[in-house]
């Protein structure tokens, strides 16, 4: 009878099953209670729970690095244009054009070289 109840125990272990793969390595991250926040909603809006969406993110995730010294100062430079292109708007409506057609094109041209070196850039 013994024999019985031993193998029945062997067959019936009870408790929770043991996983495939088991995550030995733990770290702690703190949040305000607004990034939180922030984060159960994106979790629940992807269908994970707060935890398993943190982990997606840390492994798939993708973070946008800041820009260089070199891609800021084409923007500067872009952002010097665009009020070119504002005084040329202005010296259209006084000249009557004419002039006002040559100095876009310079800097029309001088825009599209800035844009080709921040796309080769990426």
């Amino acid at each position: 009878m013994k024999m019985i109840s031993e193998k029945v125990q062997e067959k019936h272990r009870g408790g929770r099953p043991t996983k495939a793969i088991k995550r030995e390595a733990a770290t702690g991250v703190r949040f305000t209670k607004a990034e939180y926040f922030i984060v159960k909603q994106k979790a629940t809006k992807a269908g994970y729970k707060p935890t398993q969406y943190i982990r997606q993110m840390a492994i798939n995730g993708k973070i946008i690095a800041r820009l260089s010294q070199e891609e800021k100062q084409f923007i500067r430079q872009l952002i010097g244009m665009a009020n070119n292109f504002n005084q040329l708007t202005k010296l259209a409506h006084k000249e009557k054009m004419l002039t006002a057609i040559l100095h876009f094109e310079r800097y029309r041209n001088e825009m599209d070289r800035l844009l080709k070196q921040l796309r080769h850039d990426q």
